[in-house]
């Protein structure tokens, strides 16, 4: 069952008079208009598994927050994995975007394009990170984008690494382990 918004269009597209009433779906990986009997359909995240999406709705499922873009520190002594606050060259720290997204791969040789496969069997990608919580069963949080309507909830929720974090070119050699940080494994409640 959808759990987005509704709105009604700001006009009508079938003439005055018409009966049948037409719906917008604001920010849900939907097709844009729906007529109201259509309404119960399952949302792709639903209704299809991670190998089954297109593209679009792979891309579609990125919520933005940035996380998977943080350097990750291995202690070679234990093997233990530790997130820093610390945010790959390409990520715009401000808008959580990369600046080459189409060539990031090329670019920053150890960027991992993620994949119905890897999502599984990476233990660094974040709980909260929407490709995990789809393999994993649990569907999107209330507060992604496809569920909330508004990009915004991430960075309202505390998801976001929005303003918090430093370019990997303004660390120094030696400084790495200062910048080991706990609040990117912050996870919000499953519920409001």
């Amino acid at each position: 069952m959808f759990s987005g918004r509704w709105r009604k269009p700001e006009s009508s597209r079938f003439g005055a008079g018409t009966q049948e009433h037409r719906w917008i779906m604001i920010g849900t990986g939907f097709p844009q208009v729906q007529s109201g009997n259509e309404r119960q359909q399952l949302a792709f995240w639903d209704e299809k598994t991670l190998e089954e999406m297109t593209t679009a709705e792979w891309e579609a499922l990125c919520d933005g927050c940035g996380r998977c873009c943080l350097m990750k520190l291995e202690d070679e002594d234990t093997g233990e994995i530790y997130t820093s606050d610390v945010h790959c060259r390409l990520l715009d720290g401000e808008s959580c975007k990369c600046s080459d997204y189409p060539n990031r791969l090329s670019m920053v040789p150890d960027c991992i394009k993620l994949n119905s496969e890897n999502v599984r069997t990476i233990s660094w990608i974040p709980t909260t990170c929407a490709y995990r919580r789809i393999a994993e069963g649990k569907g999107l949080a209330w507060w992604h984008p496809l569920i909330s309507g508004d990009p915004e909830t991430v960075a309202a929720v505390g998801v976001s690494v929005r303003g918090r974090t430093i370019s990997e070119t303004k660390v120094k050699p030696g400084e790495w382990e200062d910048h080991v940080a706990d609040w990117p494994n912050w996870e919000p409640p499953e519920d409001i």
